[in-house]
């Protein structure tokens, strides 16, 4: 990729231009739901990036005015249909978070509207966040019989072990201000105002030292590594190919509360 130029990979949009990389989940139809290939697809992306020389900070962000993302694409899910399939997904959605802590370019989310459940990790993953003064973060995988795997191994560093448990627990859902107040938005703005200002943060970064803003960004997130990735892969997997996943998907699609079973090895 060269710079003054966009193109596509998947679901992505990638803008370059002025030492800033914009990278746009592009499926606005779907609230810019994330489908098994995205992971990867955004791992390749970040490494491309972080290879050129001119692209000193990136701005991830969603398209439309509805949602940055609203988490992972159901459909995509009930493809995952052996242990095989879901360790693959698993391991591709958290080796592109841990990609992104440890891109050496400054990753700044631009959150748009709604980021729940992948959407709202990827804001965790990213070094910055900027959020329309409409967007809305949840991570409600527990309706599923899930957890946010990156969510749990993040979430405590950046908005707090209570803040943490709160939103993995109930599947809750906070607004902006709220977001900010547990410290997972640096910035609210109007929604007319979000690419501009992202970018024009992305901008002032880029004149900045690259080297020491990737040596920055490595220190701080220096808690997040390979180990971590693979005893998550393994909970996850686990959790993914549970009755508690089937009983939630079907629930969703058929409109009703999901019925869970007891806890496993819970007395009946």
């Amino acid at each position: 990729m060269r710079a003054e130029q966009t193109i596509r990979r998947g679901d992505l949009a990638i803008a370059t231009g002025d030492c800033v990389a914009t990278v746009t989940i592009d499926r606005a139809n779907k609230h810019n739901a994330l489908t098994p290939a995205f992971w990867h697809d955004l791992s390749k992306t970040l490494g491309e990036l972080a290879a050129m020389d001119d692209i000193r900070a990136i701005v991830l962000t969603g398209a439309g005015d509805k949602a940055f993302s609203a988490g992972g694409d159901v459909g995509g899910f009930l493809e995952l249909k052996d242990e095989s399939s879901i360790r693959a997904f698993q391991t591709d959605a958290m080796h592109a978070f841990r990609d992104i802590e440890r891109c050496p370019v400054p990753v700044i989310a631009a959150i748009n509207g709604i980021a729940m459940g992948g959407g709202c990790e990827l804001a965790l993953a990213c070094d910055m966040v900027i959020a329309a003064d409409h967007a809305t973060f949840a991570m409600p995988e527990a309706r599923f019989g899930l957890v946010p795997g990156f969510g749990i191994l993040r979430g405590p560093d950046v908005i707090g072990i209570q803040a943490t448990k709160y939103l993995v627990m109930t599947g809750a859902t906070i607004d902006a201000h709220r977001a900010q107040a547990i410290g997972l938005v640096q910035e609210i703005v109007p929604a007319a105002d979000l690419i501009d200002r992202a970018t024009a943060l992305a901008q002032s970064i880029a004149a900045l030292s690259p080297n020491a803003a990737s040596v920055g960004k490595r220190m701080v997130n220096v808690a997040f590594g390979d180990d971590d990735v693979a005893w998550s892969v393994d909970e996850l997997s686990r959790l993914q190919a549970s009755p508690d996943r089937a009983e939630g998907i079907a629930a969703f699609l058929e409109r009703r509360p999901a019925r869970f079973a007891a806890r496993a090895g819970a007395s009946a």
